[in-house]
């Protein structure tokens, strides 16, 4: 353990094995570390946080801070970081709003520098926001979502699994699993997220499949309601499915399709 001679650490504090913690940092009381995670100078942790092990926390984030909810009441709330996060400088992490609640990061997610996570937001596993993306209380966005820099993210608003949200792109409404949507507009995607799904090892075939889904989504000429039964009948796809499930537990409705009207649908799928 390597613990900076100016590093201030509160009684209370649970530190695991091998853990460095550098120059100015602060750690707040109640706040547990776990092994083999590093603490970089002037950062910040405060009450009733938890990381667990292989955390990097950079310089100038803020994790634990209160929520910036006027309904707060400052009774304990948490914020829970999963194993081998990398917070960048200056990424901020708010606690959850309501007694007990939590703001809960997965596993393996990278928050680059000046991003946020407002109360009570939800990470799933593999997650990577971007620089400067701001994510409202509520948000929850699903295992291996790409969050781009300078997105915002509406409360109560969810990013589906495998989804990417482009450059400065703004959503007040659901991203489904396995899209994207279109840089600099609001509630928009423009189609599937290719190179995501390739790299997460989707097959063309699965690739097919979610584009005619799509097209029956958005170009059938039916209501979503209309589209998600047609959607749950005519496709035995988990992947389908999983749209269709997500489809009906949304409580803001789905972002609309954007459609290029001089581009093929081939080109589309080579991005």
């Amino acid at each position: 353990m390597t613990i900076h001679p100016t590093a201030v650490i509160e009684p209370g504090v649970e530190l695991g094995n091998n853990v460095t913690v550098g120059a100015f940092a602060y750690l707040d009381r109640d706040v547990k570390i776990g092994d083999n995670c590093i603490i970089s100078p002037h950062a910040t942790i405060l009450q009733y946080t938890t990381l667990e092990n292989g955390c990097h926390v950079h310089s100038g984030a803020v994790l634990g801070d209160l929520p910036q909810d006027v309904a707060f009441k400052n009774e304990p709330s948490y914020v829970q970081i999963g194993q081998n996060c990398v917070i960048r400088e200056g990424a901020t992490v708010h606690r959850g709003t309501k007694a007990g609640s939590v703001t809960q990061v997965g596993d393996n997610c990278l928050l680059r520098a000046q991003s946020h996570l407002a109360h009570n937001v939800k990470l799933g596993n593999h997650v990577i926001v971007a620089n400067g993306a701001l994510l409202a209380g509520y948000v929850e966005v699903g295992d291996r979502a790409f969050i781009s820099g300078n997105c915002l993210v509406h409360q109560f608003t969810r990013v589906g699994r495998l989804a990417m949200m482009s450059g400065a792109s703004a959503v007040q409404r659901d991203v489904l699993p396995f899209c994207i949507t279109r840089s600099v507009s609001p509630n928009t995607i423009m189609g599937l997220n290719v190179v995501g799904l390739r790299r997460a090892g989707f097959t063309p075939s699965d690739r097919r499949i979610l584009k005619q889904a799509l097209m029956v989504l958005y170009n059938s000429g039916l209501n979503i309601s209309q589209a998600t039964d047609k959607l749950e009948q005519e496709f035995d796809s988990e992947l389908v499915q999983e749209w269709c499930q997500f489809i009906r537990n949304s409580n803001r409705g789905i972002c609309k399709f954007f459609k290029r009207s001089n581009r093929s649908d081939d080109d589309a799928e080579e991005e």
